[in-house]
């Protein structure tokens, strides 16, 4: 979840979510690189409207809890 989050902070800055940004946002937070990791997210992020996603994540209705068994 830190790779995202780095994005996340990234875009909330207004600064580009690329690979050389988001390594240095994980450093700085003191989490040990992946390149893999933050390459294939850089990649799947590539022209991802990023404030829509977040949009369309919000709206998503959340699944109602499955009721309790009743009791005997």
């Amino acid at each position: 979840m830190e790779y995202v989050y780095g994005a996340l902070v990234l875009h909330a800055a207004g600064k580009p979510v690329n690979e050389e940004n988001l390594k240095k946002v994980l450093t700085a937070a003191g989490v040990k690189v992946d390149e893999t990791r933050v390459k294939a997210l850089t990649a799947a992020l590539e022209g991802v409207n990023i404030d829509e996603a977040l949009k369309a994540a919000v709206a998503m209705p959340a699944a109602a809890p499955a009721a309790a068994p009743a009791a005997e």
